[in-house]
This record gives structure tokens, sequence and C-alpha cells, in this order.
């Protein structure tokens, strides 16, 4: 239970690290080579029992949906734990594994359990209700009918969802399996009414009728087979996910073959000549240490989100026009991660561009959490006059002082996850420890900060520190899913100090939501009554509930600009003070573009710190914003001589009124 079920790391206490034992065994539980030696060992397991049956099975072949129903669920436990075996084996960290894990749901859930289940009652209710050998002769008789075409629905129906097959005919695979077994619970009943019947009436038992079902087999084989047809004639383009780029021309019946590498936001080669007619295979491999990538064409033909180090094959089919490719990963398209297709020797090539819609002419087509998720533009969605919901609670903005011990040790762990940032617009954001921003570091001049960093995102990461003066050529490096780093830092001056993701791209993935405040106290730095902490930053929303958007991001136009990740949220929620109390506000500014014109409606500064040096001290002097370019920050000390709702905001006006607004109330 110490240990991360998705990554190799042991997760750790705020208040230290895990004893060396328990270290160790965290190591040993987080082995994926581990796991699928123990999956191998299960499954010879399942092996040895399963041989005893098929020698009784060989001796006297079942005939009962009991018997049957057994056997199938058995058969399915068998492969599915093999399956699993070979891919937490083959995965090079577990958030891999876990993508690749979801087909296993339906030939576990349906094949395994529920048939097992079926199968275990159908034996079962004759034994319970009892009655005698006429009466349990009735209920089998019931139970046993369609035995044929309900194996065939439940089996085929699992095998043929668990394939990459469109998602029309896994649709219909599912309606199939789910009819094959819910007539158990139809034939319960009837067997059930019958008993009773045999009881009351003293009826002569039914009439025995073979239990093989060949015909019934037959016949649900055929029924599957009309209704994965007729799948297919509904949707014919979705056979392969993808449509034609062979634009009427003639097949030469060669076959050309390039291989491409993904690597520094680059695809090498970036373009590519191919003969008119030809079949074009691409073999595309991840050439990163630790980046994600993938290569999406117009034509609907993708690799497939590719670990470091991967290789995928596209079979484009014939060509009879240019095709344009690039890596769906959030911001890469925009870095340069393009590949031109280009076809030679026919004029059908020249001046061939993508149909509308598609693709090439704007959209992200086959990104996660994208189109399937959103229901239009975030951005339409904004209207800063509604309040949150009822359950919504805002970021803390309370700051706590600092920890009496000279070290800290922190766990950061990176989350993807969709979230609210604004009333009724969703986003999907890459946060530190799921919140935006992330966990605050406070400290004094010499501490020492152990910060491990663990990716149990999707893609690579990283985690830079303004606060420590390090090489950034390992803490700052990238890391790979699943894998993790220790980053180490003592505190030589004070202030406040941004951290935030330096991955590539550096600007979506801070707009994305990774970032967060180290705070150095300066040497005399005095107590006040309350201390609070703003963290400004933008959003540059795509669709709602999808990624950011990064071509709006180069724009510096955000559609959202917040204090602490939720636009307007302490206007529904103010920070409390009362009249004659001493405030602080540290004010920092993550970007990834903008900085802030912090000021306080109503309020004047007589205290001013920025970038580690005191501007304003109590006097007769006075200050009414604190001005932070992006990546700066600093704190305002203030005393509210009046009760009242003192409104802050971002100077800069049109950035206010985009959600960098809030209140303070101040009662007397």
């Amino acid at each position: 239970s110490a240990c991360s079920p998705r990554t190799t790391t042991c997760s750790r206490s705020s208040t230290g690290s895990l004893p060396v034992r328990r270290r160790r065994a965290c190591a040993v539980a987080g082995s994926r080579a581990g796991t699928a030696a123990a999956l191998v060992l299960a499954a010879l397991a399942i092996g040895a029992v399963v041989l005893p049956l098929a020698e009784a099975v060989r001796a006297k072949p079942p005939s009962t949906y009991a018997t049957w129903a057994t056997i199938c669920a058995l058969g399915w436990l068998l492969s599915s734990t093999v399956a699993l075996a070979v891919l937490v084996g083959g995965a090079r960290s577990w958030p891999a594994a876990a993508d690749r894990l979801a087909w296993l749901l339906a030939p576990f859930a349906a094949g395994f359990a529920a048939q097992l289940v079926s199968g275990a009652l159908s034996y079962l209710l004759p034994v319970v209700l009892r009655g005698g050998p006429k009466v349990t002769r009735a209920m089998n008789h019931e139970l046993d009918r369609g035995l044929g075409w309900r194996l065939v629905l439940i089996n085929l129906g699992a095998v043929l969802f668990s394939l990459p097959v469109p998602s029309l005919v896994k649709v219909v695979a599912s309606m199939l399996g789910l009819v094959g077994l819910a007539s158990f619970a139809v034939l319960a009943v009837r067997a059930v009414i019958v008993s009773h019947r045999q009881r009351e009436r003293e009826l002569p038992p039914p009439a025995s009728h073979p239990r093989t079902r060949v015909g019934g087999a037959l016949a649900g084989l055929v029924v599957v087979t009309l209704a994965v047809a007729g799948a297919v004639a509904l949707d014919p383009q979705a056979v392969n996910g993808s449509t034609s780029a062979a634009d009427g021309v003639t097949a030469t019946g060669h076959t050309t073959e390039v291989s491409i590498t993904a690597k520094d936001m680059r695809f090498t080669p970036g373009s590519i000549d191919v003969p008119a007619g030809d079949r074009l295979v691409l073999k595309v491999t991840n050439g990163e240490a630790a980046q994600v990538h993938d290569l999406v064409l117009d034509t609907g033909h993708t690799s497939g989100r590719l670990s470091p180090g991967q290789t995928a094959s596209i079979d484009v089919g014939i060509v009879g026009r240019s095709i344009e490719g690039w890596c769906s990963v959030v911001g890469h398209r925009q870095m340069g991660m393009v590949l031109h297709i280009r076809v030679t020797g026919s004029p059908v090539a020249a001046g061939t561009s993508a149909a509308p819609g598609s693709p090439a002419s704007g959209s992200h087509a086959g990104h996660p959490g994208s189109a399937a998720a959103s229901t239009g533009p975030a951005a339409d969605a904004i209207d800063l006059s509604k309040k949150p919901p009822a359950e919504f609670v805002a970021h803390d903005p309370t700051l706590p002082p600092a920890a009496g011990t000279t070290t800290h040790k922190v766990t950061l762990t990176v989350q993807e996850l969709v979230t609210e940032v604004a009333p009724g617009v969703s986003q999907q954001l890459w946060t530190y420890n799921g919140s935006t921003p992330g966990p605050t570091l406070r400290g004094k001049i010499g501490d020492t900060f152990e910060v491990t960093l663990v990716n149990d995102g999707a893609m690579g990461h990283s985690i830079d520190f303004h606060a420590g003066e390090v090489s950034p050529d390992a803490n700052m490096r990238t890391i790979a899913p699943g894998e993790s780093l220790v980053y180490t830092f003592t505190a030589d001056h004070s202030g406040i100090w941004l951290y935030h993701c330096s991955t590539m791209p550096m600007s979506a993935h801070i707009a994305s939501g990774m970032y967060g405040a180290v705070i150095i106290d300066p040497p005399d730095l005095a107590p006040v009554d309350r201390e609070y902490l703003l963290v400004q930053s933008e959003y540059y929303l795509g669709q709602l509930g999808g990624p950011t958007d990064p071509r709006k991001i180069a724009t510096m136009q955000p559609d959202l600009v917040t204090f602490n990740g939720y636009a307007n949220q302490y206007d529904a929620q103010p920070l409390a003070a009362s009249v004659g109390q001493r405030v602080r506000v540290w004010v920092l500014t993550a970007g990834p573009n903008l900085g802030t014109s912090f000021h306080v409606v109503g309020g004047q500064f007589d205290t001013v710190y920025k970038e580690g040096a005191f501007l304003l001290r109590p006097g007769s002097g006075g200050a009414q914003t604190l001005d932070l370019a992006a990546a700066q920050g600093g704190f305002v000390e203030l005393v509210f001589k009046q009760p009242g709702s003192y409104p802050f905001v971002d100077h800069v006006m049109a950035l206010a009124e985009r959600g960098a607004h809030g209140h303070f109330v101040v009662t007397p």
C-alpha cells in the first residue's frame, strides 16, 4: 500500500522517507518484470487446474450450459492472465502498461466473470430449490435452452470487442454479448415457474433434447456475422479508421517503405517523395530518451502514442495525393513536428489539399481528450458573471509560517486531469500533486530542499526550481512516464521563487498548470496578523475538457487570467481580514507570458518587497501597485482602516476582467 501502483517509486510522507526495508519491498512490488513473472506463475497454476478438467471433458463431453459456460470462463481467465503478463512485461513503464490494458476489461468482465457467474447459478439454482429428480430435470431443461447460440453470442462478442475494430462493431459486439448473458435471467425466471408447476401438478418431465446444440451455435454464428456486416455497411470507412489517399490513381503494385524518427521536436526525414500509385508504409520510431510522440496523418491514419524507443508501422495504402502529418502532443506541432508527403509522377498530386474539415485544416484528430471529450470551444462557455457550483472550494491562499526544520523533503507527483478553471469551463491540466498551482514550499536562507519528482502522467515532464542554483543538465531533465528523480538544492537567497515544468514546449506545460511557489523568508521578516499567497497565471483554452491550445499561447492573448488557478474564485469566497490587522500578500507571476500590476482597491501599501529587496518600509511613503514581470515575485503589506469589501485586481484592466479579480472582506 505504500507503493504507487502506476510508478516504481515509493510514496513519501511530508515528514520523511520510508525505511530502507520498506523501500526495497516497494521496489520489488513495483517491478514490472517481477509482476510479469508472478502472472506467468498464476497462468501455470490455472493451467494445472484446467488440465484435469480437460481430461474429464474428453472422457465425457459436457451437455449443460453450466459446464460449457464454466469451461469458457476458465479459458478467458487463462488467456487474460497470459496477455496481462505479456503486456506488463513488455511495457516501458506502468503508465504505458496501463494504456494498453483497457482492452482486457471486456474479456475479463464478460468472458470470465459474468460467464462464470451465469454458469455457476445455472448449476446451483436447481440444487437450492430442490424438489426431486423431476423438478431438477425440468429446471435444467429450461436453463439449457439456447445453449449453443448463447455461448456463441457471449464469447464471440467478447472476442470482437477486444479486437481493434471500428467503434460501431464494438457496440454491436457488446450488445450481442449482453443479450447472451441477459438470457440467463429470463431462463432462470422460467425455470422457477416450471419448478412450481411441476410440484403442484406433477406434470410429466419434459422430453430430453440434445445438449450440444450445434444448430444453435451455427445460428448464433450467423447472427454475429450478419450484425457485424451491418455495422460495417453503416460506416464502411471506419473499417480502418481512415480515409483513402488514392484519389483514383492506378495502383503500381510497388510498395514504398520509409523509416521516420521522431526526435528533438522534428520528424527525420521531414518530407517524403512517393511515386503516384505506390503503397506507402511508414515505420515510425520515437528516438527520444523521455518524451512521448506520435504521428497523425490528415487521412486519419495514426501511429498512436509512442513511448521512448518504441516503433509503430502505418500502412497508408495507395497514395495519389499529397499528405500532411504532425505530432498531436500538445505544442509539438507548433514547434515544428510536421511531416510532408509529396506525390511524384502524377498530376493528381499537384495542388491537392486535404478535404475541408479534415485534420490538415487545423483540427488535432487523435489527441486524447480533445474531440471525443469536448462539446465545443471552452472559450465560448466563459461567463464570469456566473457563480461557481455549490460544492466549489476555493484554493486555500492562507500561507503558514516556515517549518522549524532546516531540511525539507517533499514528493511532487505529476498528474494529468480534467478540472474546472472557471464556472462551467473545464480543461485538461497537467499538475504537481493534482492542484494548480502546486504545493508551496517555504523555508529560510541556508535550508536544504530534497524534492522527489514522480512522473505519473502520460508524457515526459520535468521541474525547474528558480530558488536553487544547480546545473540544469541532470536536475531539470525530462523524465518519461513512470520514472522519477530527486532534485536537491540549498536556498542561498531570500524571495519568492517560481518553479515550473521546463519540458518543451515550456509555454504549454506552464499554461497547463505546471507551476508553483517557493518562499524563502528574508532574515528580518516580521510577523503579521494574516498572510496570503496569490499566484497569477493565464489559460489559453482549447476544447471543453480538452488540452491547452498552443496556437493561442503564441498570440499572448489569454482567455482567462487567474489567481491560484480559478477565475474570480476569491469573489465567490473572499479573503478575510479585520480593521487594524497587518496583512501581507505574497504575489508571484507564473505566466507563461504576462506579468501583473497588483492593486487593492481602497487600500495602500506601506511595505513593498520585490525580487529579494525591500522597496518600501512603513513610514510617510506609500505604494498603489506591485508591478511584476513574468516569473517575478514579491509581497506587499497593508492595514485596512475601515470595514468593508475591498477588491484586489491586476490593474491591467483587460486581465482583471478575464478573471484576475478577488475581494478582501474586512470586519470591524
